[in-house]
């Protein structure tokens, strides 16, 4: 195997160890993110889509040849030669072979690369999904508590009004009582005024009458006393 192509192969188990790392199930996309967001990350951010590009393009090259390998090995005219010779037949088969080898040790490692640059991605945005649920979910708790208080305060509320509603209508009760008996009262104190008032009026009446008369007497002695002088000259 040449140099490029076992550098090929090592960066497919590279890939392979690396994509076997990110689905491990009991490791969170939470704890990935944050993994993702080391600083030595921020660093190579710059380089990375360079980077990325970089080996498709030299993936996609190095498939190309394969397939061109392949292709040449496994035409007719290798194929004629072969027959006509056993050792060439060994020899184009010991290449087709390693032809074949090396389109599918580089067509897996370009379908690992996007892969695992797409289960990152899936991993970052499953982060981000939790994290949101996690601040929606504070937000319904949040929310329902609020819910919970307010109904508890309204229930409150209106009980704290039907008591003063209560306490009102008693009052007002009371003081309906109160004046209904300072009415009673009031009025139990006019007709007693009423019956001293009519008392004196009759008491001035008899009085007026007795003057009357007192008078009406003194009138007819003095009229007696006056006859008698008469007389006596």
């Amino acid at each position: 195997m040449t140099l490029q192509w076992t550098a090929v192969a090592l960066f497919l188990y590279a890939e392979i160890v690396v994509n076997l790392i990110l689905c491990i199930p009991f490791i969170s996309p939470k704890r990935w993110r944050s993994v993702f967001n080391w600083r030595i990350w921020s660093w190579l951010s710059p380089y990375w889509n360079k980077f990325f590009f970089a080996m498709i393009m030299a993936l996609i090259i190095l498939f190309l040849d394969a397939v061109r390998e392949v292709q040449k090995y496994s035409g007719p005219e290798p194929m004629q030669d072969a027959k006509a010779n056993p050792n060439v037949y060994d020899h184009v088969h010991m290449k087709l072979f390693r032809s074949q080898r090396n389109l599918y040790i580089c067509g897996f490692s370009l379908f690992l690369w996007l892969i695992m640059r797409r289960v990152v991605t899936l991993l970052n945005q499953a982060a981000v999904v939790l994290e949101d649920r996690a601040g929606l979910q504070a937000q319904v708790e949040h929310a329902v508590k609020a819910a919970k208080q307010h109904k508890e305060d309204n229930l409150m509320l209106k009980q704290v009004r039907m008591k003063d509603h209560i306490s009102t209508k008693q009052q007002m009760k009371l003081e309906a009582e109160k004046l209904a008996g300072q009415l009673k009262a009031a009025e139990d104190a006019l007709r007693k005024s009423q019956a001293e008032v009519e008392a004196m009026r009759r008491q001035a009446k008899g009085l007026a009458q007795e003057y009357d008369r007192l008078l009406s007497e003194h009138h007819q002695l003095q009229n007696l006393q006056r006859t008698e002088d008469k007389k006596d000259q």
